[in-house]
């Protein structure tokens, strides 16, 4: 038998290869609209894992290669921070002092943490109520003063952005272009690693300035010669929160998916642009088959995401039949399972044993020994 201490000088003779991350910002500054002078406000954030899902590729079969991308594993657990860094690294460039931002509750954690780590005041209005308790308590805890309306989502983007036309603050939501330029680096991430873009690229949807800057990012690596491919762009709503499926507003969204509870979405014509150009679909799925997706990707996978990002999942699974054979899809999982932990605790298969006597007779009974 070989001791620890024989191997050990061995062991440290090498050492394990840690990429040395920037931050999206320097790693792709050339596609970005930054200069030298530009103050980069970042937390690193960006090359997030592309992770085969091989429960999801069975289920489709016809050698249909399926892969999420974990965009919850940002540094506040949610794409947001891909546009954030952008938007206030400009903002900050401009000598901005404060930024507002209406919010379901991922953008307000990432603004308000961005704008922390610049000196800057953050504001987020909110609609009272309709927050999943994980992301209020970000913005709570990255010191953001958070104003909770009497209204929803689509009427506080409607204050913020008067806000911003009379008083000097810049609005950090999707309508601010550096938001978009930030977030499309999940495109160049995509075809980084699979050395092409994939067929389909399934995305959820509510404000739709994510699938819009998808598409541009796509665009420009295909310009730029860095693919062959572009994909197309697979959009998913909630069934209760659906204005780009139906073509029109949604006076009061409903659904269990709270990131993408948005009745009129600032980007529509931009994503309904992406979703032409790319011979793409909007489409809708219920909230029973977001958390059946949500519940799959958790017991087959070992992923936890927030019920939003798994829309992008049941809308795959709800359109399986039309994927080409031998395709690659990508979907898009945009937050983390922790923004909303009650939806995780009110839906699961899980196995919870209550109230046993604390003895190993009676745990190992209750373990089947």
């Amino acid at each position: 038998m070989v001791s620890l201490s024989q191997n050990l000088p061995q062991a440290i003779s090498t050492t394990p290869v840690m990429q040395d991350w920037p931050g999206l910002i320097e790693a792709y500054r050339s596609w970005l609209p930054v200069s030298e002078t530009t103050p980069v406000v970042t937390l690193k954030e960006g090359a997030t894992p592309l992770i085969p899902v091989s429960s999801i590729a069975e289920q489709i079969g016809r050698g249909v290669k399926v892969y999420v991308k974990y965009d919850g594993l940002n540094p506040t657990g949610s794409f947001k921070d891909r546009g954030m860094t952008m938007a206030i690294s400009k903002a900050k460039e401009a000598n901005c002092e404060g930024v507002i931002c209406a919010s379901t509750g991922n953008t307000s954690a990432a603004a308000a943490a961005y704008a922390k780590r610049a000196g800057m005041r953050a504001f987020v209005l909110i609609p009272d109520g309709y927050v999943a308790q994980g992301k209020l308590a970000q913005a709570l805890v990255y010191g953001a003063e958070v104003l909770a309306i009497r209204g929803n989502f689509d009427r506080a983007l409607d204050i913020v952005q008067e806000m911003a036309l009379k008083y000097p603050v810049t609005l950090v939501n999707s309508v601010n272009p550096y938001r978009l330029q930030g977030q499309k680096t999940a495109a160049f991430e995509i075809v980084d690693a699979l050395g092409e873009a994939p067929e389909w690229l399934c995305i959820p949807m509510g404000n739709a300035g994510n699938i819009t800057a998808y598409w541009m990012g796509f665009q420009e690596y295909k310009q730029a010669g860095k693919c062959q491919l572009l994909p197309q762009m697979m959009g998913f709503q909630a069934s209760g929160s659906a204005p780009l499926v139906f073509n029109k507003t949604v006076n009061n969204p409903n659904t269990i998916a709270t990131a993408i509870r948005i009745g009129n979405p600032v980007n529509k014509e931009k994503a309904i642009a992406a979703k032409s150009s790319s011979n793409g679909a909007f489409l809708d799925v219920s909230d029973e088959k977001i958390l059946e997706a949500y519940k799959l990707l958790g017991r087959e996978e070992g992923i936890f995401c927030e019920p939003a990002s798994a829309a992008s999942v049941a809308g795959l699974l709800k359109r399986a039949s039309e994927v080409p054979s031998g395709a690659t899809v990508v979907c898009v999982l945009t937050g983390n399972g922790l923004k909303d932990p009650d939806c995780a605790i009110n839906n699961n298969d899980a196995i919870f044993h209550a109230d046993l006597n604390p003895d190993l007779t009676t745990v190992a009974h209750v373990m089947g020994f």
